[in-house]
């Protein structure tokens, strides 16, 4: 049997696999997952044939088309959206950017409503997250409540579009271009998101994405940092990769043409540039076998965002219709967003007498998952005792989401059969709450 044999074998073997069918009330709903076929396992065996394990064709290919569909001129690939977002911050610490640089004690604006990794890089690196409040309908941070929060010391702003629901990144990128600061959008929700047209990510100094199995596509574990300037690109593929100075990609040498030529301060005259080390680095880097799986992905993005699109709005007009919004807040977008929704929100409102820990337990025995907004409020969260940081406000709106929000699954898996379980499953048990 030659190669495409058997790729085209294990794709059949696939596309046998019984799927099972949905039966309400017994049939697990997830919250998020995977949706893979038999061109993803191709693509995996394809690259494991191979046996180049670390990055090589799949992931030069995956990097190109990646950057190209996510609308920037470089892309990065990392292990996870947490090791992208911490090498995306330190990268900002480089003393390569001077006095611009994110410098221990520097503050950077974030909120505290949110997964712990877009803020853990910030404590990592020796800064001072700065938490503003967010807005209750979107659950995002607005432009004036960054505003209320700069301050000399401020240096950037790190910040998520929650649930794939897009900030304001326009006016937060004009903010930081008036102050002199970076931007770092955590798109790991948010992939093929817009703002006025334009793709979430394209805004800011930097922007990373997730690649675990809950997300738009998947590589299993896996991560993208991007940028528009060769420059970052350089800096964040040092942390990523060790903290090394020479830029060579994995399997090829002296691409500078001067690897024996360099010269350092402490070290010997022509010393190996691919042992010369300007960053106190990390090794988190994709494998190739991963970057294979997300090639394949990529060609169903489009259909992945639309499905989303399409279960979100089914699930917002059943619950206008069963009159469940006199009884949550329903997520909203801002003007001129069109959101790439990785889950649907729902906050119990603050006239209505319904526990929340009650709800999610009730739809958990009924089989259908549910997921709280990550963290909750993060300054409330162990790991964050004892860490300094700076409130600006009472976070009175990310306290209402730490103890009244839930979410609910969107993702391409999920068919109208599920969401009208979904539905009618919620409007009975509110109605026996409150009853």
């Amino acid at each position: 049997m030659d190669r495409q044999d058997l790729l085209d074998a294990a794709g059949r073997w696939w596309e046998d696999q019984a799927k099972p069918a949905f039966v309400p009330g017994e049939s697990y709903v997830p919250v998020t997952g995977k949706v893979v076929d038999a061109d993803d396992l191709r693509h995996l065996i394809d690259a494991s044939l191979d046996m180049w394990l670390t990055e090589g064709r799949f992931a030069d290919g995956f990097r190109k088309r990646l950057a190209e569909r996510f609308g920037v001129k470089y892309a990065s690939l990392t292990c996870s959206g947490s090791a992208s977002n911490l090498v995306a911050v330190s990268a900002l610490t480089s003393p390569s950017l001077g006095e611009r640089r994110l410098a221990p004690g520097s503050e950077v604006i974030t909120v505290a409503a949110g997964f712990p990794t877009t803020v853990a890089p910030i404590v990592q690196n020796g800064c001072v997250p700065v938490f503003v409040d967010v807005d209750l309908a979107t659950a995002n941070i607005t432009p004036d409540r960054v505003e209320a929060a700069l301050t000399d010391k401020t240096r950037a702003i790190v910040v998520a579009h929650t649930l794939g629901n897009p900030f304001d990144a326009a006016a937060l990128a004009d903010i930081a271009e008036r102050h002199n600061l970076f931007l770092v959008e955590d798109c790991c929700d948010a992939f093929g998101a817009t703002l006025n047209g334009k793709g979430v990510g394209t805004f800011g100094t930097l922007a990373t994405l997730s690649f675990y199995p809950a997300h738009h596509i998947t590589t299993g574990e896996g991560g993208a940092v991007f940028s528009n300037r060769k420059a970052y690109e350089r800096l964040v593929n040092s942390f990523r990769d060790w903290g090394r100075d020479c830029w060579c990609p994995p399997g090829r040498d002296n691409t500078c043409g001067r690897r024996f030529d360099w010269s350092f301060d402490g070290l010997p005259p022509g010393y190996d540039h691919k042992y010369v080390y300007s960053h106190l680095g990390y090794n988190v880097k994709m494998t190739d076998m991963q970057a294979a799986i997300g090639l394949s992905q990529l060609d169903k993005l489009d259909g992945f965002v639309a499905r989303r699109r399409e279960n979100f709005r089914f699930l917002r007009d059943g619950m206008i219709a069963l009159g469940l919004d006199r009884f949550f807040v329903l997520p909203e977008a801002i003007p001129g967003a069109e959101p790439s929704w990785f889950g649907f929100l729902l906050t119990v409102r603050d006239d209505v007498s319904l526990d929340r820990g009650v709800l999610v337990r009730r739809l958990e025995e009924r089989r259908i998952g549910t997921r709280l907004l990550f963290g909750g409020n993060l300054t409330c969260q162990p790991a964050f005792r004892g860490v300094d940081y700076r409130k600006v406000g009472d976070l009175t709106n990310t306290d209402t989401i730490m103890r009244r929000s839930f979410w609910l699954g969107v993702w391409p898996g999920l068919t109208e059969r599920h969401l009208s379980y979904v539905l009618d499953t919620l409007k009975g048990i509110v109605t026996e709450e409150l009853r």
